[in-house]
């Protein structure tokens, strides 16, 4: 597997792991803002990762081996910081077409304004 295709893989697996860790935290908290907050993370995300991950392989095939991707966080602004800084570290290595890269940059869209939801509205 290219060095790309691996990275893209990491990706999408960290996507869809960051959706459930959402949705775990999302059924956990006891404060109405979090829990609206990630309910709108967790089923954008879910969308995104679906769209990212075929949007590539539209463009180098199917993915046929993704990595077991563990985000343990209890904090829901710890977890979805951890996705926003993993996509900062490694987006570069993922593709380079613009049309992928803007899902990308949809993504850290939806976690910047998660990100703010947490922080600032409760």
């Amino acid at each position: 597997m290219a060095e790309s295709s691996n990275k893209m893989a990491s990706l999408i697996a960290l996507l869809f792991e960051a959706r459930t860790r959402a949705h775990i935290l999302h059924l956990q908290t006891k404060s109405f803002s979090t829990h609206s907050a990630l309910g709108s993370y967790y089923g954008d995300l879910v969308g995104l990762a679906d769209s990212l991950a075929e949007a590539y392989q539209g463009r180098e095939g199917i993915i046929n081996s993704y990595p077991k991707i563990t985000l343990d966080s209890s904090d829901p602004v710890k977890l979805v910081e951890q996705v926003r800084t993993w996509i900062d570290k490694n987006r570069k290595g993922c593709c380079d077409y613009s049309e992928i890269q803007n899902i990308i940059d949809e993504v850290q869209d939806l976690n910047n304004s998660t990100l703010y939801k947490l922080k600032n509205l409760f």
